[in-house]
């Protein structure tokens, strides 16, 4: 298993990677190959693919504002799980946001996604319970969950 910066040029199967994923929250806007290119042009250091004899088996999507570090869409092929892969994906992202000078990551897993959750809890993060966590849209935006 190797590790490399995500291109747009992956796009096409990490979105097949997310869509095998139970549980993941997409939506037909940012998680669109435009929306992914926009994100890696801002963050081009910190997202990364993990390959397996050069298939895609799994890849985290991280950027920051330039204080904290936001994870966002971390999957690993569910063929593949139980190797490691997440987490040395995870230890790329957080080594490369070091790097960049963040001291604090942050990410939002949906209630529901109990193995992302699991994973999550195992890797350190914890629940913030006196957050409340707040969006609106400012088009309408379709989700495409799995």
């Amino acid at each position: 298993m190797s590790i490399r910066l995500m291109t747009i040029d992956d796009y096409e199967k990490v979105y097949e990677l997310w869509m095998s994923c139970i549980g993941m929250g997409l939506n037909n806007l940012d998680d669109s190959k435009e929306g992914i290119d926009k994100f890696l042009q801002r963050n081009p250091d910190t997202c990364f693919v993990a390959e397996v004899e050069n298939v895609i088996v799994g890849v985290i999507i991280v950027g920051n504002d330039g204080r904290r570090g936001y994870i966002y869409h971390t999957a690993v092929n569910p063929q593949y799980r139980k190797q490691g892969i997440a987490k040395s994906l995870v230890d790329t992202a957080m080594t490369a946001l070091q790097k960049t000078g963040i001291n604090k990551v942050a990410l939002v897993v949906f209630d529901r996604n109990e193995i992302g959750n699991g994973f999550w809890e195992k890797m350190g993060f914890t629940v913030r319970n006196d957050l409340i966590y707040r969006n609106k849209a400012l088009i309408e935006i379709v989700r495409i969950d799995t």
